[in-house]
């Protein structure tokens, strides 16, 4: 397996009323869930679940306050171009529905600003298609600001670096096919029960190996869930990082993301957690709600 020297990562996917239009049931659920009636009832309403959570996330040495965005919406999706589909009735045989993740982080440290995103496309139909077959991450601060994007192939990802550090400069390489912890929050609203457990092989997320200065490789991580109260957690522990991820989640559909924390080991040796909480959730089609009059949309989920 080759591995990236990083501030890995990736594309800001930006929102236009082309590429963000109204979701369509142009490919029902197939997978082993029973309650495929109720999931496309929810997924395909032609509108998006925006879910914002203040963040306390880790960062130099220090826990530094923010806003994260969890954006879930379905979409369709060029299975050999890999990007959406502008007009999918005219691609049929192209054409796959994904559930695409919109991931924002936003804090402060110090004086200057980082804004951080995460795109990751994941096919409904989970038995089909096991495989995310795209996920892009950039991130920006004032020192310069860094974007990769993986790409599946048959047997590896594709995948492309750009950054402003020397040492990662411009890269291309190969990474061998696997899971990824970054398609976890979207199998988590897509099929819980399929999530592994036990000693398992996974390639953390970009955001962390961005944050951190990772090689992007498989590392072995041990998966557990758990019960509390009306929902499940999800913990992926990584010992040779000393990192440990926790993700809880509705234990009812639609399985909303409640809370995450992430414990980790910064550059310093300093051991911090990054924590996130829900605060707000708005079900719309955002994509059309562009206009000055719809800016009261963010006072509803408490966005500056």
């Amino acid at each position: 397996m080759k591995a990236l020297m990083f501030p890995l990562i990736v594309v800001l996917i930006l929102c236009s009323s082309l590429s963000c239009q109204k979701s369509v049931n142009s490919e029902p659920a197939k997978s082993l869930r029973t309650n495929v009636e109720e999931f496309n009832k929810y997924w395909y309403a032609g509108v998006a679940e925006i879910d914002a959570y203040n963040l306390k996330q880790a960062r130099y040495g220090e826990v530094h306050e923010g806003k994260a965005v969890l954006i879930f919406v379905t979409e369709p999706f060029s299975k050999t171009k890999q990007v959406k589909l502008d007009y999918p009735k005219q691609n049929k045989e192209d054409e796959q529905t994904v559930l695409k993740l919109n991931f924002t982080k936003k804090f402060n440290t110090g004086i200057y600003p980082y804004s951080m995103m995460l795109s990751v496309f994941t096919p409904v139909q989970t038995q089909k298609y096991p495989n995310t077959p795209k996920v892009t991450m950039s991130s920006q601060e004032w020192c310069g600001h860094v974007f990769a994007q993986m790409n599946l192939k048959k047997k590896s990802y594709d995948l492309n670096s750009f950054s402003y550090f020397e040492q990662e400069g411009d890269v291309k390489v190969e990474i061998e096919k696997g899971l990824l912890e970054d398609e976890i929050w979207n199998k988590i609203r897509l099929e819980p029960e399929s999530l592994p457990i036990g000693t398992i092989e996974i390639i953390p997320g970009l955001f962390h190996t961005r944050l951190l200065h990772k090689n992007l490789k498989a590392k072995m991580a041990y998966a557990s869930i758990s019960e509390s109260g009306d929902n499940k957690i999800y913990s992926l522990e990584y010992p040779e990082d000393k990192r440990m991820l926790t993700i809880t989640f509705e234990s009812d559909f639609p399985h909303k993301i409640v809370k995450w924390e992430e414990q980790i080991t910064g550059l310093d040796g300093k051991t911090l957690t990054t924590t996130a909480e829900l605060d707000k959730t708005l079900l719309t089609d955002y994509w059309s709600k562009n206009n000055i009059a719809d800016s009261y949309l963010r006072d509803s989920l408490n966005l500056k």
